[in-house]
């Protein structure tokens, strides 16, 4: 009930301050119950009206905003999802907006990175001016080629169905590189488990990447399709505030790329070799049949019905872009 219903004029308990109207001071009185000690402070307040008034709201300001910092105070030391409090991250190189949403908004719910240069890479592909280093390895697997099946093709008239044309791939061929990588010289890296949303749920030893193999979402106009992380670039392996956060992917000679996608992801979403796109991770079970279901030993549908033959589906139709 609110305190206006209680018949506070028979209320033997009611105050009356000197040079205050009843009608006037009733609501600010029943705001003033949530604060203790403001009852107090109030009757020592000279007794004109305008400036009794006017004293008041600058307590009750006052007093709130006291009591909000005392709030935020002890929240800032609360403990996300079991892992260290955010507060432990904060310093001169870490923004805390980045820390806050590093973390998934909920479960399976991850932000848009909007508008990102993108550009075109491959397994097998050979340095050069705008890709300095080799693909023959990626950051998490030495024999990637080998592992892949033998070296995917840029070259459309060498694909077919979204795949290399000579070969049945064996592993996904719709994969992606985002400049972070968990691991450094054998060992998880001392922040990923505060910053990457899914560690707690997926971490299996020290050294191993929880980022390997996670699907993301990538948007290009009306066209939207999923591929998997199996690479760390283009030119960052450190990058968690954008990957992870809200920062933007550092100034590079590409571009200022910050996502770099396979032949495959190209084709399907009809992209120029530097294009923009949209891409977000997404869980397992929010990730949309198509191409990128059918191919792979490392393709989480394989891996989830391993009596499907990835050589039966090679001349299965096409998924409609």
């Amino acid at each position: 009930m609110h305190p206006s219903d209680m018949g506070m004029a028979d209320n033997p308990a009611r105050m009356d301050y000197p040079g205050i109207r009843s009608d006037r001071f009733r609501p600010v009185l029943c705001a003033s119950l949530l604060f203790l000690g403001a009852t107090e402070v109030f009757s020592q307040i000279p007794s004109d009206p305008a400036t009794d008034f006017a004293n008041f709201v600058k307590y009750e300001i006052k007093l709130r905003k006291s009591l909000l910092g005392k709030i935020e105070a002890k929240s800032a030391k609360t403990v996300v999802n079991d892992r260290l409090p955010i507060s432990d991250l904060i310093d001169e190189h870490v923004s805390a907006i980045s820390v806050r949403n590093s973390r998934a908004l909920g479960l399976g719910d991850y932000t848009w990175k909007l508008g990102i240069s993108t550009t075109v890479f491959w397994i097998g592909e050979q340095p050069s001016v705008s890709n300095p280093l080799s693909n023959e390895k990626s950051a998490w697997d030495s024999n990637w080629i080998s592992t892949y099946g033998g070296t995917d093709t840029p070259i459309s008239e060498e694909r077919l169905k979204f795949a290399p044309a000579s070969f049945i791939p064996k592993q996904n061929p719709f994969y992606v590189a985002l400049p972070y990588n968990d691991v450094d010289d054998h060992h998880t890296k001392p922040e990923a488990a505060q910053v990457i949303p899914w560690y707690k749920s997926s971490f299996v030893r020290d050294g191993q990447s929880v980022c390997k193999g996670r699907w993301v979402e990538i948007r290009h106009g009306k066209k939207v399709c999923y591929a998997q992380w199996e690479d760390v670039g283009p030119f960052q392996t450190d990058h968690w505030q954008y990957v992870f956060g809200d920062e933007h992917p550092r100034p590079n000679g590409n571009g200022d790329a910050g996502l770099d996608v396979s032949p495959a992801v190209r084709d399907y979403l009809g992209l120029a070799n530097l294009d923009f796109c949209d891409w977000k991770f997404v869980d397992f079970n929010h990730v949309l049949s198509g191409p990128w279901t059918i191919y792979g030993d490392n393709n989480t549908f394989n891996r989830l019905h391993p009596s499907r033959s990835t050589a039966s589906t090679v001349n299965q139709p096409d998924a409609a872009p």
